[in-house]
């Protein structure tokens, strides 16, 4: 089951990575305006800050996940196709528009397939899960990214376009085959009352709390890569969809060490393990200024990726350690909507900022903002809140 699982949640984790990528590539060839890929790619991205938190209380209550997991990947692939005759051919505003649209449901991808796990393993078996789910999201990030430059470099963007959505409608195919899981058995409380019960926990819980403020920020730092990189190509008198291998590369490093190392990170508690992580990240992101070549740079990415490997799994562990199996699904997407709501916000702050100050300074902005990131995370533990389970957290580092 837990196969079936994977390769529903790659597919359309795949997919998923290819457009944020893809979009960028396409508004640049197309309309040369760094400010109109900066935001599209928010626009896609932001509206999940307002829409996780209710399709997380949603989920918690239905017994129809499959259904809402397939009908985002439909929007998308529909979106996509429609992007290819709007883009560059239309008003400017149509563009971000229909990227929102296709991100409305955006949280589904990541929380709603992870809130899925706790119901799919055992208790015991939740690390070893957490690490392939890690190695489902690296693999995705390995393979979106790239194949979206291969296929630009080869054929076309448009071409990339195209894959998106015939992958979309494959993942659609495999999310069929998940099992039907039932509605949550926790009290039936207001639907708004649900929704502001999974927010009062990440923000009163405060090891959750350190993990999520600190991998919030790292997405919106991330956010700044996805318009950084491909103006930085240039400098280095390579295309601008060369980025993708950038991203492929980090990836290939992150999924090595969260495979080999989820059974040993189980000995610290996941916040722990994502601060010191998120804080060696951006140590790592210091030298890539001074790569004089794309070869340097992507062995330079390799090493990151492996420094960075072990955040996810102890990402995901902290949400399943410190919140009880009624709030999976509102915990989950929650945090994946902060998450990629950063994101958003990263993107749109870098089109504007790295025309002017350059793609080097940029690096070393981004370089700061992961440092800055774990240690705003450790100021938001060491505030006060509510009390957390010694039994869970014996359970996940014991």
């Amino acid at each position: 089951m837990l196969l079936r699982y994977l390769t529903a949640a790659t597919l359309a984790r795949v997919g998923d990575e290819m457009v944020a990528f893809t979009l960028v590539l396409l508004v640049l060839q197309r309309t040369d305006s760094a400010v109109l890929a900066g935001v599209t790619g928010a626009a896609y991205a932001f509206p999940a800050i307002v829409t996780g938190p209710l399709l997380g209380a949603w989920l918690d209550r239905t017994q129809y996940r499959r259904t809402a997991l397939a009908l985002n990947q439909a929007v998308l692939g529909a979106v996509m196709v429609a992007m290819l005759a709007v883009v560059g051919h239309s008003a400017h505003w149509v563009t971000p528009m229909l990227a929102a649209v296709a991100g409305t449901t955006l949280p589904l991808v990541s929380g709603g397939f992870t809130s899925m796990l706790p119901s799919l393993a055992p208790r015991e078996g939740l690390p070893r899960a957490n690490s392939l789910e890690a190695a489902s999201f690296g693999a995705a990030t390995i393979t979106g990214p790239a194949a979206a430059a291969t296929i630009t470099a080869v054929a076309s963007v448009e071409a990339a376009a195209v894959v998106i959505a015939v992958t979309a409608a494959l993942s659609v195919l495999a999310i069929g085959r998940l099992p039907a899981l039932p509605a949550g058995d926790g009290p039936r409380e207001p639907f708004l009352s649900s929704v502001v019960a999974g927010l009062v926990h990440l923000a009163r819980t405060p090891r959750l709390r350190a993990s999520t403020v600190t991998t919030t920020l790292l997405m919106g730092v991330t956010g700044m890569l996805l318009i950084t990189l491909p103006l930085h190509m240039e400098s280095l008198g390579m295309p601008r969809s060369a980025a993708g291998y950038l991203w492929a590369a980090l990836e290939l490093g992150s999924v090595a060490t969260a495979l080999l190392l989820g059974r040993f990170q189980t000995r610290w508690r996941p916040e722990q393990v994502v601060m010191l992580v998120v804080a060696a990240y951006g140590l790592a992101f210091t030298a890539w200024p001074l790569a004089g070549s794309f070869a340097v740079l992507l062995v330079l990415a390799v090493a990151t990726g492996l420094v960075e490997g072990p955040m996810l799994p102890a990402m995901f562990g902290a949400r399943q350690v410190y919140s009880p199996v009624a709030l999976q699904g509102r915990v989950s997407t929650t945090a994946a909507s902060l998450r990629v709501g950063a994101a958003a916000l990263g993107q749109a702050t870098a089109g504007l900022l790295v025309p002017r100050v350059g793609t080097h300074t940029a690096l070393l902005l981004v370089a700061g903002g992961l440092m800055a990131a774990s240690g705003a995370g450790w100021l938001a533990g060491r505030l006060s809140g509510a009390a957390v389970s010694t039994d869970q957290g014996a359970a996940y580092v014991g």
